[in-house]
């Protein structure tokens, strides 16, 4: 039985079938992600907050706390090669290339030094997702799954993403991976369901030297400008211009 409307020939169903898919297909294309986010967070008027975050690798001691509760609070795979944060260890020889090392991302802390007369000097430094203000994760994304909140914070909308992995290849953070159950991108959140109820991110709850401070840029009492007010810090890669909002204090030409 043909499901046409009475009096339609089958080439005009067809066609008006077409444009009715390419029209619904439009709009769930322009479908603002932001304001499906803001719907969600009520009680939390994004506009209000610029969250970001500070590292003093001079406080870092590579333990690794950071990484285990960043997989336990936000549920990122057990296995070595998924993190949203991991931890990198520098060793600058006084000769040669500095290596750079991160075994099972500093979960289970690392190995001695050997041959410490030839070292310059060794130091560890937590990587996570940077939120730039220009993204290129988001300039990419061909459905709109990546974007920016009003509040700073760069998500992925997992019922959007379609995982093509351009958001992965474009981050020049190396800080996204495809989830491998769910088939889409996943990435540091800076903890965005905790973060809207005041609370603190999982890493930085769980740092026993307070390496890691998180606040707001526009706030006088954030502990965050308090962090950048006292310390000379960098960003990552600053000559990509993405305007990175992860602040390091004591990165200097050795960190990539």
């Amino acid at each position: 039985m043909s499901a046409q409307h009475p009096g339609m020939s089958r080439r005009d169903f067809m066609e008006n079938l077409s444009t009715k898919l390419t029209l619904w297909l439009t709009l769930a294309a322009t479908v603002d992600p932001m304001a499906l986010l803001a719907e969600a967070q009520k009680d939390n008027d994004p506009t209000q907050h610029n969250y970001a975050m500070g590292v003093d690798i001079h406080k870092c001691i590579g333990c690794g706390r950071c990484a285990v509760a960043c997989k336990e609070e936000n549920h990122v795979p057990k296995e070595p090669m998924f993190f949203r944060t991991w931890i990198e260890r520098y060793v600058v020889p006084i000769k040669g290339e500095t290596h750079v090392e991160s075994p099972n991302g500093g979960i289970n802390g690392f190995n001695q030094v050997e041959d410490d007369k030839s070292i310059l000097r060794t130091f560890f430094v937590p990587k996570l997702c940077n939120h730039c203000e220009q993204a290129p994760c988001v300039q990419v994304c061909p459905v709109g799954a990546t974007f920016t909140t009003r509040d700073g914070v760069v998500l992925v909308d997992e019922t959007y993403c379609v995982g093509c992995r351009y958001c992965i290849q474009a981050c020049p953070y190396g800080a996204r991976y495809l989830h491998p159950e769910e088939k889409v991108a996943d990435k540091c959140t800076f903890c965005y369901h905790r973060i809207t109820k005041g609370m603190l991110p999982a890493c930085v709850e769980v740092c026993p030297t307070q390496a890691r401070v998180f606040g707001e840029l526009d706030k006088s009492s954030s502990p965050l400008l308090r962090f950048l007010r006292f310390n000379e810090v960098n960003v990552l890669k600053p000559w990509l211009n993405t305007k990175p909002k992860v602040f390091y204090a004591g990165a200097d030409g050795e960190v990539i």
